[in-house]
């Protein structure tokens, strides 16, 4: 249950970082990982669907910045 609770961390903090940067990359990884968290039973239940929710937001964040002006990335400089 150890390895649950750190994937379901580990979830949480790449979906974050993952808004940020990388987000091809970071948002999957976050989605993965908190799904097996969940399935393993961790007890950090809340912080893995957070996670989850987080890398759904960073896919959906590539797919209107793509959609938007037709790359694969962003900067906050514009």
């Amino acid at each position: 249950m150890h390895d649950a609770d750190g994937m379901a961390v580990a979830s949480f903090v790449m979906g974050l970082a993952g808004l940020l940067v990388f987000n091809l990359v970071l948002g999957p990884c976050a989605l993965v990982l908190s799904g097996l968290a969940l399935m393993r039973g961790t007890t950090r239940r809340a912080r893995a669907v957070l996670g989850m929710t987080l890398g759904a937001a960073d896919l959906a964040v590539l797919a209107t910045v793509a959609a938007a002006d037709q790359s694969f990335s962003w900067s906050i400089t514009g």
